[in-house]
């Protein structure tokens, strides 16, 4: 007789994993997610510079779906200066987050992850599977040993992952701080100078400044409340960049000098320790988790209407398994239309409306930018990951 041990055991875990999602629905609890052993192992991560990633050395080990390239992707492409890994993606995939499945690493080549303008990609098809390629490595797929290669290319040439001039303000460390960071900040006290506009070289007066931590600090304006709007938790403040500062006295009040401005500094600014500089332009789009589930709570610049190339805020962060690099799809929601008869507002379904790829990451809350805009994208839209075809 059928050993259907293994399936009773299958439809337990399953039974088991929907009440628990059910019961979060219900609650409204916040989801923090965490990827299964078996998962982790699978899920490219980013490494050091020219360090290849396992999982896109074996990119049929990470996903069971269906590669699904562009009918009108070209066969050979030559990459343009100004090109992105997003662009490129886009060219050849229906689905740009499945680009690690495609890209073919050679782990005997300086830097295998990273694309130059001037390398030429071709498309080929292996074993059923499309892969793209550089020329040059065409003739290697069928020797047992890759030979190396080589390049004098400064790190600062390859093709970064999304434009960098759409978050290059964004990226003077703009960030979320708690209450606690807040209650034990310095602050801007007066100037030296009430008369001057606050600028480069203009002096300040700073309380509760600790004696000699240290001399340089981030002055920031307090911003928007982050709340999840789906539990109502409390995520933290949005902290604005207003000046780089440095101490020239410290007492009660400190002495500081402004030695460089993003905006005009007002009394009540607090003085924050600078972020570590980690932000990295090369890393690979992937999709994030399709029960991960966010909502989009603030967007870089306050305006109401979102499109292509805008940084937004996520209510999902690190904590909850969101990464640099995942990919994550937007749809409107909280729409509602007029029932022409009863006169009733009645909801109407979600749309799909564009996709976000994650640059940057706090514990509680990350930051994405609006890679695609297919319609207009809003405060508390809902974003979550990819789901797989058909699903």
């Amino acid at each position: 007789m059928p050993d259907y041990t293994g399936s009773r055991t299958l439809l337990g875990i399953a039974a088991v994993a929907m009440s628990c999602l059910v019961a979060c629905a219900q609650t409204g609890e916040r989801k923090r997610y965490a990827p299964a052993p078996a998962e982790a192992a699978t899920v490219p991560q980013q490494g050091p510079v020219g360090t290849p990633m396992a999982a896109a050395e074996a990119p049929e080990a990470r996903s069971r779906e269906a590669v699904r390239v562009r009918e009108d992707a070209p066969l050979r492409y030559v990459v343009q200066r100004g090109d992105t890994l997003w662009d490129l993606s886009k060219r050849f995939l229906l689905e740009p987050w499945q680009w690690p499945e495609i890209w073919y690493v050679n782990d005997q080549i300086a830097n295998p992850h990273l694309i130059y303008p001037g390398d030429v990609l071709t498309l080929i098809w292996r074993d059923g599977r499309p892969m793209v390629l550089r020329e040059d490595l065409r003739e290697d797929l069928n020797l047992e040993r890759l030979s190396p290669r080589v390049r004098e290319l400064p790190l600062e040439a390859a093709i970064p992952t999304i434009p960098i001039e759409a978050i290059r303000d964004f990226l003077r460390r703009v960030r979320v701080v708690t209450a606690e960071d807040l209650r034990r900040a310095p602050y801007v006290l007066g100037f030296a100078d009430p008369r001057l506009v606050v600028g480069a070289g203009s002096e300040v007066y700073v309380r509760n400044l600790p004696v000699a931590e240290r001399y340089q600090y981030d002055a920031v304006r307090i911003g928007n409340r982050y709340v999840d709007p789906d539990s109502g938790e409390f995520l933290g403040w949005e902290a604005i960049p207003v000046a780089d500062m440095q101490v020239r006295r410290y007492g009660e009040p400190a002495t500081a000098m402004v030695a460089r401005s993003y905006r005009e500094m007002r009394a009540g600014d607090r003085l924050l320790e600078p972020e570590p500089e980690d932000f990295s332009t090369h890393f690979y789009p992937r999709p994030a988790a399709a029960d991960l589930v966010a909502r989009i709570i603030s967007v870089f610049d306050g305006v109401s209407q979102i499109g292509q190339y805008q940084v937004v805020t996520l209510s999902r962060g690190a904590d909850d398994g969101l990464e640099v690099g995942h990919v994550l799809d937007v749809f409107q929601s909280g729409r509602r239309t007029r029932d022409p008869y009863s006169g009733v507002h009645t909801p109407l379904p979600e749309v799909f409306a564009g996709r976000v790829m994650v640059f940057k990451r706090q514990a509680r809350v990350s930051f994405a930018l609006v890679v695609d805009a297919e319609r207009e994208i809003h405060l508390f839209d809902r974003v979550r990951g990819p789901q797989p075809a058909g699903g």
